[in-house]
């Protein structure tokens, strides 16, 4: 057989339709005597083609073997280049090598069908292994119920539901009997489908056809089952069986999402009542919900009674603590846990390493969060697009905009692809640098990538923008996300409507308003907080009282700053008083505890309003309180005092405060 040199399988920019040709009539030199080459036996081949971890060279020597004429390739050797096509997702030269197999007459095995079946499962293609199937017989292989079987999991794992059941028919039709394996694949798609009940049907089918359920029937569909909130049916399914640990793991799951840890404690005490050993799953569920929940004590002890029954933590046991520490800000323990992790021999996956550097990112302490993304590429541990989302987004919420760039471009040289989440982070990032016509290439190239801009995305833009004084930009990028096919939602009016506040565009922002009413847009606190501040600002106080007497009337609930707005405009119209005794309604209902901002605002009320000596009565009361002044209190207060005493006698008064104080 000879292969064509210089043909290769593995270019990717000037692929040839066909990989490499085989030339079934090799032209021979007359003028010279040709030797007769010594056989090379199937042992080396094979040999030679499994320890050779280089696609490339492997299928050098694949056709420079066959070119040779000292070995003819047989059923096995063409079975393990077909393999490290297919693990390469090479998968035209895999049809090519079959399609060579079948001009040599050389068979196709059940398990080298098998091996097809999965190459094109991994490479993400199951309407081609489908394709691919119906010519079975073409290779000389017969179908049969394990083939089905590896077809059929081909098929789900792309969610494809609409080919699952033709295919299951067909194979009946053939006459081959599903078996527990086939029942399973199909038990998983009726329940990634929603279908429960369709599957609780398919598991009394099972039995009446003489093939058991198996845990995998069971765990299948109780997890599904306590997917969608049907704990308790979930319960009573699991009491018609033996009892077994990845059911009741299913179980604790369960009742875990719905943070009933009282439930999951209950169902551990009754696993070991009847004879069932947790295992690390089942402590690890729960530690992981009660660290989610805040309660990182509670873990630990948990955690200790796992290793008191000999029960030894995995990874995710670990990585649950880890982020419990966090969680709380507990920085030394997480760390400290992380260290223990890796002395017990419990090697870090991917997961554990972006726990730990998100939980350094939330709290600031980049440099830390890059010496273990270091040790995460010196142990082999291959970052993911969440590790660098985190990276970006922690360096940009620092203010170190050129390290988040510089992860971006770490990011894109490895061949990470950007999800959504990195293109917003960095679009803040560039909006940051304002670098905005950057930042609006990098929105449109999403598309291209495969990964459209969401709601958030612009958002972030427009943010931006109106943080960096181009409001105008900023109402375009409005217009343009129908282009998108992107709707615009209470947040982004929200920040375009403090873009144009900012900038005193009273019209602009009342016609805002005006569209935000037409599109039947639910008006939030953070909404009319932005109008009634921007009101103020431009000092129409009235319309911010009527604003609020509207959003009360809407049971939108006022927060603390809503509190200051209205004080500060109660303050700014002379009704002093009122802003009084607003704010010790406040204080007496203790609905809302009124910041130093509320107190300092008032206290600059008195000093314009009612006088000196009025100010100094109030700010005793607030020391009284324990609200004690800060920087821009002192300034209100000082500046009163100048304004109404001259020079001479603030000095006295101030050296009576704080000598008193």
């Amino acid at each position: 057989m000879y292969l064509r040199d210089g043909c290769s399988l593995l270019l990717k920019v000037r692929k040839p339709s066909i990989p490499f040709v085989l030339n079934t009539n090799p032209i021979f030199n007359l003028e010279k005597p040709q030797l007769q080459p010594s056989p090379v036996p199937e042992s080396h081949v094979v040999k030679v083609l499994k320890h050779e971890p280089d696609i490339v060279l492997a299928l050098e020597y694949f056709k420079s073997v066959a070119n040779s004429g000292a070995f003819k390739h047989t059923h096995w050797t063409y079975h393990i280049m077909i393999e490290k096509l297919g693990r390469s997702s090479e998968m035209d030269g895999v049809q090519y090598l079959l399609q060579q197999m079948k001009l040599e007459g050389v068979s196709c095995s059940e398990e080298l069908f098998i091996c097809v079946m999965n190459s094109y499962r991994r490479a993400g293609l199951a309407d081609q292994a489908l394709k691919m199937f119906y010519r079975i017989r073409e290779f000389g292989c017969k179908p049969t119920v394990k083939i089905y079987n590896h077809l059929l999991d081909s098929l789900l794992g792309e969610n494809r539901f609409q080919m699952i059941s033709p295919v299951y028919n067909n194979m009946k039709g053939e006459g081959l009997e599903p078996n527990v394996f086939t029942y399973n694949i199909l038990l998983k798609a009726l329940c990634k489908n929603g279908k429960v009940d369709g599957a609780c049907k398919l598991l009394e089918e099972m039995s009446n056809k003489g093939c058991p359920p198996d845990v995998v029937s069971y765990t299948t569909i109780i997890s599904s089952m306590c997917k969608f909130g049907q704990v308790e049916k979930a319960k009573e399914l699991a009491m018609r069986f033996a009892p077994m640990v990845p059911v009741y793991n299913a179980l604790i799951n369960g009742v875990c999402k719905e943070y009933k840890i009282e439930e999951a404690f209950g169902l551990m005490n009754e696993m070991v009542s009847k004879g069932v050993d947790p295992n690390a799953i089942s402590y690890s569920t729960i530690i992981s919900c009660l660290s989610d929940m805040g309660n990182i004590d509670l873990s630990l002890a948990v955690f200790a009674q796992m290793l008191m029954r000999g029960c030894s933590p995995n990874v995710h046991t670990f990585t649950s603590l880890i982020r419990g520490y966090f969680l709380e800000g507990r920085i030394g323990d997480a760390l400290r846990m992380w260290k223990l992790m890796i002395q017990e021999g419990v090697k870090p996956n991917v997961v554990s390493y972006n726990t730990v550097i998100y939980g350094l990112c939330s709290y600031g302490n980049m440099a830390e969060a890059i010496s273990i993304w270091n040790q995460m590429e010196k142990h082999f541990c291959h970052p993911n697009v969440i590790t660098y989302s985190t990276l970006i987004h922690g360096f940009a919420k620092s203010g170190n905009l050129l390290g988040a760039s510089e992860i971006w471009n770490k990011m894109i040289n490895c061949g990470c692809h950007p999800n959504v989440v990195t293109y917003t982070s960095m679009v803040d990032v560039l909006c940051q640098m304002s670098m905005f016509n950057q930042a609006y290439h990098l929105i449109d190239n999403m598309i291209a990538h495969g990964c459209p801009p969401t709601v958030v995305t612009f958002n972030t833009f427009i943010k931006g923008l109106c943080a960096g004084g181009r409001v105008q930009w900023a109402m375009s990028v409005l217009d343009q996300m129908e282009k998108y096919e992107c709707v615009p939602n209470i947040r982004t009016y929200n920040e375009l409507l403090d873009g144009l506040f900012k900038v005193s565009r009273l019209r602009e922002a009342c016609g805002l308003i005006r569209e935000m009413e037409e599109r039947k847009l639910e008006l939030n606190c953070v909404t009319y907080n932005t109008i009634m501040y921007g009101f103020s600002c431009l000092g129409m106080q009235e319309r911010v009282l009527q604003l609020l007497g509207k959003m009360l009337v809407n049971g939108v609930k006022p927060d603390s700053f809503t509190f200051n707005i209205i004080i500060s405009a109660y303050c700014k119209l002379g009704k002093v008083r009122t802003a009084i005794q607003i704010l010790d309604k406040t204080i007496a209902g203790k609905e809302l505890c009124p910041d130093i901002i509320a107190h300092t605002t008032l206290l600059w009320g008195i000093c314009n309003w009612l006088g000196i000596e009025e100010a100094i009565v109030y700010l005793h009361k607030m020391l009284d309180k324990g609200m004690f002044p800060n920087f821009v209190t002192w300034n209100v207060l000082v500046r009163g005092l100048f304004d109404n005493l001259g020079h001479i006698g603030p000095i006295r008064i101030l050296d009576d405060i704080l000598g008193n104080g």
